[in-house]
Protein backbone atom coordinates (compact mmCIF):
# COMPACT_ATOMS: atom_id res chain seq x y z
CA UNK A 1 0.00 0.00 0.00
CA UNK A 2 1.54 3.53 -0.88
CA UNK A 3 1.77 5.91 1.37
CA UNK A 4 -0.06 9.23 0.72
CA UNK A 5 2.55 12.39 -0.11
CA UNK A 6 2.63 14.97 2.47
CA UNK A 7 2.74 18.79 1.29
CA UNK A 8 3.24 21.73 3.16
CA UNK A 9 5.54 24.91 3.09
CA UNK A 10 8.23 22.94 3.66
CA UNK A 11 7.75 20.74 0.46
CA UNK A 12 6.21 23.45 -1.45
CA UNK A 13 7.00 22.85 -5.28
CA UNK A 14 9.72 25.09 -6.50
CA UNK A 15 7.69 25.20 -9.99
CA UNK A 16 4.12 26.49 -8.25
CA UNK A 17 2.96 29.95 -9.96
CA UNK A 18 -0.33 31.74 -10.01
CA UNK A 19 -0.42 31.16 -13.68
CA UNK A 20 -0.10 27.13 -13.03
CA UNK A 21 -3.00 27.00 -10.51
CA UNK A 22 -5.14 29.10 -12.41
CA UNK A 23 -4.79 26.71 -15.76
CA UNK A 24 -5.62 23.85 -13.18
CA UNK A 25 -8.63 25.60 -11.99
CA UNK A 26 -9.39 26.24 -15.56
CA UNK A 27 -8.84 22.83 -16.39
CA UNK A 28 -10.96 20.92 -13.52
CA UNK A 29 -13.90 23.19 -14.17
CA UNK A 30 -14.18 21.57 -17.82
CA UNK A 31 -14.66 18.70 -16.36
CA UNK A 32 -18.10 17.18 -15.06
CA UNK A 33 -19.62 19.61 -12.50
CA UNK A 34 -18.38 18.51 -8.89
CA UNK A 35 -20.69 17.15 -6.00
CA UNK A 36 -20.36 19.20 -2.88
CA UNK A 37 -21.35 18.82 0.59
CA UNK A 38 -20.41 21.45 3.60
CA UNK A 39 -20.91 21.26 7.37
CA UNK A 40 -20.04 23.94 10.28
CA UNK A 41 -20.07 22.89 13.70
CA UNK A 42 -19.50 26.33 15.74
CA UNK A 43 -18.83 26.52 19.49
CA UNK A 44 -18.77 30.38 20.49
CA UNK A 45 -16.83 32.21 17.90
CA UNK A 46 -15.00 28.87 16.83
CA UNK A 47 -15.98 26.98 14.28
CA UNK A 48 -14.65 23.60 12.58
CA UNK A 49 -15.09 23.80 8.63
CA UNK A 50 -15.77 20.55 6.48
CA UNK A 51 -15.72 20.38 2.73
CA UNK A 52 -15.93 17.50 0.85
CA UNK A 53 -16.21 17.31 -2.85
CA UNK A 54 -15.85 14.58 -5.75
CA UNK A 55 -14.76 15.31 -9.12
CA UNK A 56 -15.08 12.52 -12.01
CA UNK A 57 -11.51 12.29 -13.15
CA UNK A 58 -10.20 13.60 -10.35
CA UNK A 59 -11.64 11.46 -7.52
CA UNK A 60 -12.34 12.88 -3.66
CA UNK A 61 -10.83 15.81 -1.36
CA UNK A 62 -11.95 16.34 2.09
CA UNK A 63 -11.07 19.80 3.99
CA UNK A 64 -11.16 20.04 7.48
CA UNK A 65 -10.39 23.38 8.87
CA UNK A 66 -10.65 24.78 12.56
CA UNK A 67 -11.08 28.88 13.03
CA UNK A 68 -10.68 29.77 16.78
CA UNK A 69 -10.86 33.73 16.47
CA UNK A 70 -9.04 33.79 19.58
CA UNK A 71 -5.23 31.72 19.10
CA UNK A 72 -3.13 35.05 17.80
CA UNK A 73 -3.41 36.22 21.16
CA UNK A 74 -2.01 33.14 22.62
CA UNK A 75 1.32 32.04 24.22
CA UNK A 76 2.92 30.72 22.48
CA UNK A 77 1.07 32.33 19.34
CA UNK A 78 -0.83 29.45 17.01
CA UNK A 79 -2.88 30.38 13.92
CA UNK A 80 -6.24 30.86 13.98
CA UNK A 81 -7.35 29.08 10.61
CA UNK A 82 -5.63 25.49 10.89
CA UNK A 83 -6.46 22.03 9.18
CA UNK A 84 -6.34 19.47 6.63
CA UNK A 85 -6.61 18.03 3.37
CA UNK A 86 -7.02 14.66 2.59
CA UNK A 87 -7.45 13.79 -1.40
CA UNK A 88 -8.69 9.71 -1.96
CA UNK A 89 -7.64 8.09 -5.10
CA UNK A 90 -11.41 7.86 -7.51
CA UNK A 91 -11.18 4.04 -8.27
CA UNK A 92 -9.47 2.36 -4.92
CA UNK A 93 -10.44 5.17 -2.27
CA UNK A 94 -6.87 5.19 -1.42
CA UNK A 95 -5.57 8.20 0.79
CA UNK A 96 -2.99 9.45 -2.00
CA UNK A 97 -2.18 12.89 -0.52
CA UNK A 98 -2.27 14.88 2.78
CA UNK A 99 -1.93 18.73 2.07
CA UNK A 100 -1.73 21.32 4.83
CA UNK A 101 -4.81 23.71 4.45
CA UNK A 102 -2.60 26.55 4.80
CA UNK A 103 -0.41 25.99 1.82
CA UNK A 104 -3.82 25.16 -0.63
CA UNK A 105 -5.94 27.43 0.44
CA UNK A 106 -3.26 30.45 -0.01
CA UNK A 107 -2.99 29.71 -3.49
CA UNK A 108 -6.47 28.46 -3.67
CA UNK A 109 -8.44 31.31 -2.85
CA UNK A 110 -6.78 33.89 -4.23
CA UNK A 111 -6.34 32.05 -7.84
CA UNK A 112 -9.98 31.58 -7.52
CA UNK A 113 -10.35 35.61 -6.95
CA UNK A 114 -8.17 36.47 -9.71
CA UNK A 115 -9.60 34.19 -11.89
CA UNK A 116 -12.92 35.93 -11.56
CA UNK A 117 -11.70 39.00 -12.20
CA UNK A 118 -10.13 37.99 -15.40
CA UNK A 119 -13.02 36.61 -16.76
CA UNK A 120 -14.81 39.83 -15.19
CA UNK A 121 -13.20 43.10 -14.80
CA UNK A 122 -10.73 45.12 -16.59
CA UNK A 123 -8.46 43.91 -18.54
CA UNK A 124 -5.55 46.08 -17.17
CA UNK A 125 -6.40 47.23 -13.50
CA UNK A 126 -3.95 49.97 -11.94
CA UNK A 127 -5.49 50.19 -8.06
CA UNK A 128 -6.21 47.15 -5.91
CA UNK A 129 -7.93 47.95 -2.83
CA UNK A 130 -8.11 45.76 -0.41
CA UNK A 131 -10.45 45.57 3.04
CA UNK A 132 -8.55 43.20 5.49
CA UNK A 133 -4.62 42.82 6.09
CA UNK A 134 -4.49 39.21 7.44
CA UNK A 135 -2.92 35.98 5.77
CA UNK A 136 -5.62 36.35 2.72
CA UNK A 137 -5.38 39.74 2.39
CA UNK A 138 -1.28 38.72 1.54
CA UNK A 139 -2.41 35.89 -1.07
CA UNK A 140 -4.68 38.34 -2.96
CA UNK A 141 -1.64 40.92 -3.08
CA UNK A 142 0.79 37.80 -3.91
CA UNK A 143 -2.00 37.03 -6.88
CA UNK A 144 -3.35 40.29 -8.25
CA UNK A 145 -0.04 41.59 -8.77
CA UNK A 146 1.28 38.99 -10.37
CA UNK A 147 -1.17 38.00 -12.78
CA UNK A 148 -2.16 41.87 -13.36
CA UNK A 149 1.38 43.29 -14.01
CA UNK A 150 -0.53 46.72 -14.39
CA UNK A 151 -1.39 47.13 -10.77
CA UNK A 152 0.33 50.01 -9.75
CA UNK A 153 -0.94 51.01 -6.64
CA UNK A 154 -2.80 48.89 -3.57
CA UNK A 155 -4.49 50.12 -0.87
CA UNK A 156 -5.36 48.39 2.64
CA UNK A 157 -8.29 49.69 4.10
CA UNK A 158 -8.40 48.81 7.80
CA UNK A 159 -10.16 50.21 10.89
CA UNK A 160 -6.82 51.18 12.50
CA UNK A 161 -3.62 51.58 10.99
CA UNK A 162 -1.65 49.40 13.13
CA UNK A 163 -3.83 46.89 12.18
CA UNK A 164 -1.74 46.18 8.83
CA UNK A 165 1.92 46.39 10.33
CA UNK A 166 2.43 42.63 10.13
CA UNK A 167 1.30 42.95 6.59
CA UNK A 168 3.35 45.50 6.04
CA UNK A 169 6.74 43.67 7.82
CA UNK A 170 5.72 40.81 5.33
CA UNK A 171 5.51 42.65 1.87
CA UNK A 172 8.59 44.86 3.48
CA UNK A 173 10.63 41.49 3.88
CA UNK A 174 10.68 40.21 0.41
CA UNK A 175 11.53 43.35 -1.90
CA UNK A 176 10.06 41.12 -5.18
CA UNK A 177 6.66 42.02 -3.46
CA UNK A 178 7.05 45.64 -3.76
CA UNK A 179 6.55 46.38 -7.47
CA UNK A 180 3.98 48.83 -6.81
CA UNK A 181 2.88 51.62 -3.98
CA UNK A 182 1.64 50.29 -0.55
CA UNK A 183 -1.11 52.96 0.99
CA UNK A 184 -3.31 52.70 3.82
CA UNK A 185 -6.17 54.18 4.73
CA UNK A 186 -9.15 53.99 7.09
CA UNK A 187 -11.73 55.86 4.80
CA UNK A 188 -13.10 53.71 2.54
CA UNK A 189 -15.43 55.84 1.13
CA UNK A 190 -12.56 58.01 0.18
CA UNK A 191 -10.68 55.36 -1.08
CA UNK A 192 -12.93 52.99 -3.23
CA UNK A 193 -13.76 55.08 -6.05
CA UNK A 194 -10.30 55.21 -6.33
CA UNK A 195 -9.78 51.55 -7.19
CA UNK A 196 -10.32 49.45 -10.81
CA UNK A 197 -10.69 46.62 -8.38
CA UNK A 198 -11.95 46.13 -4.76
CA UNK A 199 -11.21 42.67 -2.85
CA UNK A 200 -13.21 42.59 0.93
CA UNK A 201 -11.01 39.61 2.89
CA UNK A 202 -12.23 40.14 6.35
CA UNK A 203 -14.28 38.27 8.56
CA UNK A 204 -17.36 41.05 8.67
CA UNK A 205 -20.87 40.04 9.56
CA UNK A 206 -22.04 43.44 8.57
CA UNK A 207 -21.04 45.11 5.15
CA UNK A 208 -17.88 46.81 5.13
CA UNK A 209 -18.49 47.96 1.58
CA UNK A 210 -21.31 50.51 0.00
CA UNK A 211 -22.06 50.08 -3.43
CA UNK A 212 -22.31 54.15 -3.41
CA UNK A 213 -18.12 54.10 -3.25
CA UNK A 214 -18.14 52.09 -6.57
CA UNK A 215 -17.36 53.76 -9.82
CA UNK A 216 -18.31 52.77 -13.49
CA UNK A 217 -16.23 50.07 -14.75
CA UNK A 218 -15.19 48.37 -10.86
CA UNK A 219 -14.67 44.85 -10.27
CA UNK A 220 -15.80 43.40 -6.91
CA UNK A 221 -14.26 40.74 -5.26
CA UNK A 222 -16.43 39.42 -2.35
CA UNK A 223 -13.90 36.67 -0.24
CA UNK A 224 -14.19 36.74 3.44
CA UNK A 225 -18.00 35.92 4.07
CA UNK A 226 -17.96 31.95 4.25
CA UNK A 227 -21.41 31.12 6.85
CA UNK A 228 -25.05 31.84 6.82
CA UNK A 229 -24.61 34.90 9.05
CA UNK A 230 -21.31 36.61 7.09
CA UNK A 231 -21.57 39.34 4.58
CA UNK A 232 -18.94 42.26 3.44
CA UNK A 233 -21.45 43.63 0.60
CA UNK A 234 -24.51 46.30 0.99
CA UNK A 235 -27.78 45.59 -0.87
CA UNK A 236 -26.75 48.24 -3.33
CA UNK A 237 -23.33 46.42 -4.29
CA UNK A 238 -25.32 43.35 -5.32
CA UNK A 239 -28.06 45.32 -6.79
CA UNK A 240 -26.03 47.76 -9.03
CA UNK A 241 -23.29 45.15 -9.99
CA UNK A 242 -23.40 42.14 -12.36
CA UNK A 243 -23.22 39.51 -9.71
CA UNK A 244 -21.58 36.10 -10.57
CA UNK A 245 -20.04 33.60 -8.25
CA UNK A 246 -17.55 30.46 -8.00
CA UNK A 247 -20.01 28.07 -7.26
CA UNK A 248 -23.42 28.42 -7.39
CA UNK A 249 -23.53 24.92 -4.83
CA UNK A 250 -21.09 26.63 -2.51
CA UNK A 251 -22.71 30.27 -2.47
CA UNK A 252 -26.60 31.11 -2.94
CA UNK A 253 -27.98 29.10 0.04
CA UNK A 254 -25.17 28.77 2.21
CA UNK A 255 -23.54 32.12 2.95
CA UNK A 256 -25.23 35.60 4.14
CA UNK A 257 -23.51 37.75 1.04
CA UNK A 258 -26.49 36.06 -1.02
CA UNK A 259 -28.91 34.54 1.64
CA UNK A 260 -29.61 37.44 3.61
CA UNK A 261 -30.22 39.99 0.66
CA UNK A 262 -32.31 37.31 -1.70
CA UNK A 263 -34.30 36.93 1.44
CA UNK A 264 -35.34 39.99 2.42
CA UNK A 265 -35.59 40.19 -1.34
CA UNK A 266 -32.87 43.10 -2.34
CA UNK A 267 -31.91 40.62 -5.03
CA UNK A 268 -33.68 37.42 -6.86
CA UNK A 269 -32.11 34.47 -7.66
CA UNK A 270 -31.98 35.38 -11.31
CA UNK A 271 -29.68 37.96 -10.39
CA UNK A 272 -26.72 35.56 -10.08
CA UNK A 273 -25.94 35.06 -13.73
CA UNK A 274 -23.77 32.46 -13.55
CA UNK A 275 -20.38 31.17 -11.89
CA UNK A 276 -16.68 29.93 -13.07
CA UNK A 277 -18.65 26.96 -14.62
CA UNK A 278 -20.78 28.75 -17.05
CA UNK A 279 -18.07 31.69 -17.52
CA UNK A 280 -15.44 28.85 -18.82
CA UNK A 281 -17.16 27.71 -20.58
CA UNK A 282 -18.70 31.14 -22.43
CA UNK A 283 -15.05 31.72 -22.61
CA UNK A 284 -11.39 30.36 -24.10
CA UNK A 285 -11.18 30.22 -20.62
CA UNK A 286 -8.11 32.79 -20.70
CA UNK A 287 -10.25 35.80 -20.10
CA UNK A 288 -11.27 36.59 -23.36
CA UNK A 289 -14.47 37.83 -23.30
CA UNK A 290 -16.46 41.11 -24.33
CA UNK A 291 -16.61 43.69 -21.33
CA UNK A 292 -18.79 46.76 -20.84
CA UNK A 293 -15.97 49.24 -19.80
CA UNK A 294 -19.22 50.89 -17.57
CA UNK A 295 -20.34 47.81 -15.82
CA UNK A 296 -19.52 47.39 -12.23
CA UNK A 297 -18.85 43.70 -12.09
CA UNK A 298 -19.37 41.62 -8.58
CA UNK A 299 -17.83 38.45 -8.08
CA UNK A 300 -18.75 36.08 -5.04
CA UNK A 301 -15.76 34.14 -3.74
CA UNK A 302 -17.27 30.95 -1.74
CA UNK A 303 -14.52 28.77 -1.94
CA UNK A 304 -15.19 24.77 -2.03
CA UNK A 305 -13.56 21.47 -1.75
CA UNK A 306 -13.76 21.28 -5.29
CA UNK A 307 -11.48 24.07 -5.84
CA UNK A 308 -9.38 22.13 -3.41
CA UNK A 309 -9.30 19.11 -4.98
CA UNK A 310 -8.12 20.59 -8.17
CA UNK A 311 -5.51 22.38 -6.69
CA UNK A 312 -4.01 19.62 -4.47
CA UNK A 313 -4.07 17.59 -7.77
CA UNK A 314 -2.01 20.40 -9.41
CA UNK A 315 0.28 20.15 -6.61
CA UNK A 316 0.77 16.53 -6.23
CA UNK A 317 1.47 16.72 -10.50
CA UNK A 318 5.01 18.98 -9.51
CA UNK A 319 6.10 17.24 -6.42
CA UNK A 320 8.33 14.18 -6.56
Amino acid sequence: MLQPQYIDRCSQPDRLSWQGVIDALIAGHKLPRAAITDTVLAHGTNRLLNRSARIEGLGYAVKSVTVFPDNPAREPFLPSVQGICTVFDECTGQARALIDSELLTYWKTAADSVLGARLLGPAEPEHLLIFGAGQVALSLIDAYTTIFPSIATVTLCVRRLQSADWLRQKLAADENRLPFALRLSTEPAAVVPLADIVATATTSEAPVLQGDWLTAGAHVDLVGAYTVDMREADDHTLQQGALHVDCRDTTVEHIGELVIPLASGAIHPDCVLGDLYDLIAQSSGDGGRSRDPQQITVFKNGGGAHLDLMVAHHLMSLSP
